[in-house]
């Protein structure tokens, strides 16, 4: 384990909005002979739009070819009916994007492929790697030649399947994997599809979800289980830490690559508290239960007389549900979020930034005015729409906001799969929790204690990364670590970033700037 003593500033900044994490990515893969694969992938990737919305992709194969289709945006954008219609074949995979190593650009869309000699294969790829750099200097890739960690993984693949060219195909892949995968470090939850098989592969630590579903005359790989519900499949169970499946036409088996004194479950603990569908089962668990708990904690908790319990949308929603529950507080709605707002949005001036925030959030004055409001949220980032939608609720005539937050202050910079800033950006990395109470204009406010969080889940001893939380990182990281750092001076110019490079104006808007002249800070 290592402590984090030093700033990352070389990461990219968070949207001016945005006051939650920013998502991983989700990745599927169905064998299925006989089935519209295309269309079930389709469905698949649409159930796991929560977890990225900056591209979209599937390949495809009949047995004799691989077909890749991608493009940025979301999965509707992506994908046609005639586009579906026109990707026939015995088994797929897919992807939808947000970047956490790699601008988002189309060159870095995934799934990423790689033809060799008679081998054809294509990658998609949940997480972040943490040795990057390493693994290009190490192959001798020049800067900007791999510009994302999926496409560094899938060349060192190519490489390795090149050199077992005197071997079968199914028996090159599985030297292929066992030579490369142990030498990545990192979160990494892989859906891999050649011309006759599906593969996902889990890092040592779990990081990132991946689970096994079974499909009437098939199999289906999925970040979460709400995938396998959305086409009729039924969970099997999810892969564990370390573990490759390989699925083809005899069924599917297990691979284990990494030595075991390598394997340490670190599950993201955020899957459970804000990433993961309420709907989806981790270690075994219901997501929407462990928040509901995770409410009922905070209640006992933090007791506060009021007339209102209300949950951020949507959230701090389960959360509010059972803190009221617990409390006896009435539950009831406070704030309607449009649901058609691009979630890229990125206004250029302050007031345009304030305008976005109520693009998203409108209060109910008839439900809160007058109303001692308890207000639940599952985490606060940057602060600044959270700052915004306090405003607005006093606007609306609240009496009191009570704030609480079902997980403990974020204080560091995550590096496994995903986006949330350097530390001088994340609140309560720069301030106490009564500062920010002061600075979010709030009467009180509380975050739920990890071993609270901890045991909402039902999954206490089953091995959780905490990193945002604690500043202990399973995994050492870096200190040079940054999203461009495959891209080198020719990287993508800021044009085609999602992440905005911050100058000028935005810069002197970073939220505690705004904090540290509130309390007088140099």
């Amino acid at each position: 384990m290592t402590t984090a003593a030093v700033d990352q500033e070389n990461l990219p900044a968070a949207g001016a909005d945005d006051d939650t994490p920013r998502e991983a990515c989700g990745v599927f893969g169905v064998y299925a002979p006989g089935q519209p694969v295309a269309h079930l992938t389709y469905l698949g990737l649409y159930a796991l739009q929560h977890r990225g919305q900056e591209s979209a992709g599937m390949a495809v194969s009949d047995g004799e070819a691989l077909t890749v289709v991608k493009d940025m945006g979301l999965v509707s954008n992506a994908f046609d009916d005639r586009t579906l219609a026109a990707l026939t074949g015995d088994l797929a995979i897919g992807q939808t994007r947000y970047s956490t190593t790699g601008s988002s650009t189309w060159r870095n869309a995934q799934p990423v492929y790689r033809g060799i000699d008679r081998v054809e294969f294509a990658l998609g790829h949940n997480g972040n790697l943490v040795n990057t750099e390493d693994l290009a200097a190490e192959a001798g890739m020049l800067p900007g030649a791999i510009t994302s960690d999926t496409d560094l993984m899938a060349e060192l693949l190519a490489n390795e399947l090149a050199s077992h060219g005197d071997l079968p195909q199914a028996e090159a892949m599985d030297a292929a994997l066992t030579a490369v995968l142990p030498r990545l470090t990192g979160a990494f939850s892989l859906v891999i599809a050649d011309h006759e098989r599906v593969i996902g592969v889990r890092d040592p630590n779990g990081f990132r979800p991946l689970c096994l579903g079974r499909l009437d005359g098939g199999w289906v790989l999925a970040s979460e289980s709400p995938a396998l519900d959305v086409i009729g499949a039924h969970m099997v169970r999810e892969l564990d830490p370390g573990e490759v499946v390989i699925i083809d036409d005899t069924g599917w088996r297990s691979l284990r690559p990494f030595d075991d004194d390598a394997i340490d479950p670190k599950l993201c603990l955020f899957e459970f508290v804000y990433f993961a569908r309420p709907d989806a089962v981790l270690y075994g668990q219901s997501v929407h239960h462990a928040r509901v708990r995770m409410g009922e904690m905070l209640a006992d908790q933090a007791p506060v007389e009021a007339d209102l319990v209300m949950g951020v949308p949507e959230s701090g929603m389960p959360a509010a549900e059972g803190y009221a529950r617990a409390s006896g507080i009435p539950y009831g709605q406070g704030l309607v979020k449009n649901r058609y707002i691009g979630r890229t949005f990125i206004a250029p001036t302050q007031a345009l930034r304030s305008a976005a925030v109520r693009m998203k959030l409108n209060p109910l004055r008839d439900s809160i005015e007058g109303q001692r409001l308890v207000v639940v949220d599952d985490s606060i980032v940057r602060g600044t729409t959270t700052r915004a939608m306090v405003r607005m609720l006093r606007d609306a005539g609240a009496a009191e906001v009570h704030m609480r937050v079902s997980s403990p202050p974020y204080r560091w910079p995550c590096f496994y799969g995903m986006d949330t800033g350097t530390r001088g950006e994340l609140l309560a990395a720069n301030l106490t929790v009564d500062e920010i109470r002061e600075y979010l204009e709030v009467d009180s406010l509380t975050y739920l204690k990890l071993d609270h969080l901890l045991e909402a889940t039902g999954a206490v001893g089953a091995g959780f990364c905490d990193a945002c939380l604690t500043g202990t990182y399973p995994i050492e990281i870096p200190v040079n670590l940054s999203k461009a750092v495959l891209e080198g001076a020719a990287g993508a110019p800021a044009t085609e970033r999602a992440m905005p490079i911050r100058d000028g104006d935005v810069k002197g808007e970073l939220p505690t700037d705004a904090a540290n002249r509130l309390f007088g800070r140099s």
